[in-house]
């Protein structure tokens, strides 16, 4: 969540153009086009790869549960490789990674940069999984607290399958990013539905064989090797295919990796103090989320046999539902933004940054506020539409953890863009330290809610003390970026657009609200006649009611004059109209 400032790669501004100085038309125009192709080709594959996880997911609460030992306990392990590989590789991976493969596509040796890359990294990350995961049991318990000796050794079990994920992570965030820096934007969105095909038949089998999940399902004692084996050896095999599909559109561009150990000749000394802060930003990041993960398996474990609390599981249900239109969208058009924005950084070309910055923030505005109002107004069904094997409890639990997620979700639009443009400049001390100030106020949000909440509240407060953290993160950001871009951030078009959006978002989420209390709120699901009517139920409710506020919403950005609603819609329309 950091940066550092590196002074030989901060150019001075460009006094040509500022806030208020009007873009170029051929320039406005190739990044404005570049960024709707690529956004719609990256969005498509990243909508069908969530479309299969959702999918993946509703087999997988049909197997185990959203809320339970057994739910907690695969959650919990099956999110360490996610985790570690946050802490130990992703973090330095986006941080030093792709300005070097940019810079070494570029190089007169760019075969031999490339390939040292690639093999230092992937070795580096196959020795890490190999510590970490015999290291299993002491991780599992670090991440947790209050659990039974059963669940954590079945949660233990789990890991020992789950954490040889953090390799092939790694291979495929090596594989996407040679692919994203030769501009190929498509397979590395795609490949993760690869994943979902596989654990689609694998949750299908163990549905089949097992059952699905029902009063006895928390019985550990139950939980022998097969059923293990299948559950966590699913969810790791899908990843395995995740990474390596990657290789076919490589091999097929021409691409050869050649395994080449060596450290001269690539630039990592210069990545060197990047990769030392970027790793200090993530550690400190993730120290925040073991807390909110040990708060929220104690929440989990202190549910009874007669009443159930939210825990990790269900934390896991409403932060999918909430990270969707961050993935759809967000990182779609950040992505295809921040190869051109490393060029322009390494060029010098203050400019052409700052304009890129301030039209994805503007672009990706204009949707995660309206999303945001969306997710508060419509939490309930649009739970029972994605969670639909959850059923009315489980779903009850997860939806008020989703409202207070969502207020998190215009800043986590931003925040993503701008640690990229740090990482442009080489710059790791800065989102070192921005991330001090946000990692304390999420741990003191669940600290508070620990003293002063009931138990059953701990993790709705987690969702509210995250969204808090966010907002930290973005405005500091936004303070560090004014200066590294010599004092002018475009932020009064940047202001003025969120006023609009939010103006707008306001009363349209207020109509939402209206036509949901209508058709009978909660009650209008049909929980309990079969998960098949529950997802169809909120999809009704949520198609009706969404329908209703983009309707309003649109029309106020219209009368508004919001240019930007043709930059997000027009690319989409233009394919329509072929």
């Amino acid at each position: 969540m950091t940066a550092s400032t590196d002074p030989a790669s901060d150019p001075s501004a460009d006094a040509a153009s500022g806030p208020g100085a009007p873009e170029t038309p051929t320039a406005a125009a190739s990044s404005t086009n570049n960024l709707g192709r690529n956004s719609i080709v990256m969005a498509a594959g990243t909508a069908a790869s969530r479309l299969g996880g959702l999918v993946r997911n509703l087999m997988l609460v049909a197997a185990i549960g959203a809320t339970g030992t057994v739910a907690d306990a695969f959650d919990v392990a099956n999110k360490l490789p996610n985790v570690l590989f946050a802490i130990l590789a992703g973090g330095m991976l986006n941080a030093v990674l792709v300005p070097q493969i940019v810079k070494a596509f570029r190089a007169h040796n760019a075969q031999e940069r490339v390939d040292k890359l690639l093999t230092i990294s992937a070795v580096g990350i196959l020795a890490i999984t190999a510590v970490l995961t015999g290291a299993a049991a002491w991780v599992v318990m670090l991440y947790t607290d209050g659990w039974s000796a059963e669940q954590l050794a079945l949660g233990t079990v789990f890991a020992y399958w789950c954490i040889p994920q953090l390799f092939f992570y790694g291979l495929y965030t090596l594989l996407g990013q040679v692919l994203n820096a030769r501009e190929q934007f498509g397979p590395f969105m795609w490949a993760p539905v690869a994943n979902n095909v596989v654990s689609v038949l694998g949750f299908g089998i163990f549905l089949a064989v097992f059952g699905g999940a029902d009063a006895g399902i928390n019985d550990l004692a139950e939980w022998n090797t097969p059923r293990t084996v299948l559950l966590a050896g699913t969810a790791t095999l899908g990843i395995v295919a995740q990474a390596l599909v990657l290789l076919v559109p490589l091999l097929r561009s021409g691409f050869r990796w050649n395994l080449r150990l060596g450290l001269r000749g690539i630039g990592l000394r210069s990545a060197g103090a990047v990769a030392m802060w970027t790793f200090a930003a993530v550690v400190l990041e993730q120290a925040g989320v073991l807390y909110l993960t040990r708060v929220a398996s104690e929440a989990g474990a202190a549910s009874t046999a007669t009443e159930s609390f939210a825990g990790n599981a269900s934390y896991t249900q409403a932060l999918l539902i909430y990270l969707l239109p961050h993935s759809l969208v967000t990182v779609s058009i950040a992505t295809a933004l921040f190869t051109g924005i490393s060029k322009a950084a390494q060029e010098g070309d203050t400019d052409r940054v700052r304009d890129d910055l301030s039209l994805g923030l503007r672009t990706i505005g204009v949707f995660t506020v309206f999303a945001t109002a969306a997710l508060v107004v419509l939490a309930g069904p649009l739970t029972a539409f994605i969670v639909p094997t959850a059923g009315a409890e489980d779903t009850a639990l997860i939806a008020p953890v989703l409202v207070a997620l969502s207020f998190g979700l215009v800043p986590l639009g931003g925040m993503a863009l701008m640690k990229w443009v740090y990482y442009a400049y080489e710059d790791g001390r800065s989102v070192f330290w921005i991330t001090v100030p946000s990692t304390v106020a999420l741990v003191a949000g669940l600290v508070a809610a620990q003293l002063w909440l009931p138990i059953e509240l701990w993790v709705v407060a987690a969702g509210g003390a995250y969204a808090l953290s966010n907002w930290i993160t973005v405005l500091l950001r936004t303070g560090g970026l004014k200066r590294k871009l010599g004092g002018r951030l475009d932020g009064g078009r940047i202001f003025v657009l969120h006023a609009k959006a939010v103006l707008a978002a306001a009363v349209a989420g207020g109509a939402g609200w209206g036509v949901y209390q209508l058709v009978g709120g909660f009650d209008a699901l049909a929980f309990g006649r079969g998960w098949v009517l529950a997802m169809l139920s909120g999809l009704w409710v949520t198609a009706l009611c969404g329908l209703v506020m983009l309707g309003v919403y649109v029309l106020l950005l219209r009368l508004f004059r919001v240019r930007e609603l043709d930059r997000l819609l027009g690319p989409v329309l233009a394919r329509f109209r072929r």
